[in-house]
């Protein structure tokens, strides 16, 4: 890790209000809480196709940058490898933020590196950064009911019942970034993979 470099956490998800509640973009909403939490404000980038906050966690915490890219999901990859060489942010600092189909609604699972799970932002940033080693917070939106297309289930919005929750696992998701700047993942994972 590097002391001078900045973390930066990549909310994933897809521009617009018509997109705003889906599951997709819940790593849009984690960014929101995490700039709102730190009285940080997002403005358009001027380099990359993203809204951008920067500042500092708390006083005298770690250097810190929220970003939300503004192209698609499936484009994500090269405004968040722009960003990245911006501000020299070394892989190891960047936290990805997103849906996760394969863990149940509810649970939040982080990682470093491995596999996509057929997830289009994340093969986006994988290839654009030139590898795999960033650290994920994987929030999990469970399966789709039926025979439901996934694709169609992640692009669309949460049930009544899963509203009346996301605040509080959103807040959670939010906690298990700051947790992964602070103490590093292991005691993060210690933590959020106990439940």
């Amino acid at each position: 890790m590097t002391d001078l470099a900045p973390w930066l956490v990549v909310g994933l998800g897809n521009p617009g209000p018509e997109y705003a509640r889906h599951r997709h973009n819940v790593g849009f909403m984690v960014a929101d809480l995490l700039a709102q939490r730190a009285g940080l404000r997002f403005g358009r980038h001027r380099r990359v196709v993203a809204d951008v906050a920067e500042g500092r966690l708390r006083v005298g915490g770690p250097r810190l940058v929220l970003m939300k890219p503004l192209t698609y999901m499936n484009l994500s990859g090269g405004p968040v490898a722009g960003l990245a060489q911006f501000y020299k942010v070394p892989r190891e600092q960047v936290i990805a933020v997103h849906d996760e189909l394969d863990i149940p609604w509810t649970q939040l699972r982080l990682k470093q590196g491995g596999g996509e799970g057929g997830h289009n932002g994340l093969r986006s940033m994988s290839s654009s950064l030139g590898g795999k080693d960033y650290l994920r917070v994987r929030f999990g939106v469970g399966r789709p009911p039926g025979r439901q297309n996934p694709a169609d289930f992640v692009l669309s919005d949460f049930s009544a019942v899963e509203r009346k929750e996301l605040d509080y696992f959103v807040d959670r998701a939010a906690d298990a970034v700051e947790m992964i700047i602070d103490q590093g993942l292991e005691q993060a994972q210690n933590r959020y993979h106990a439940d």
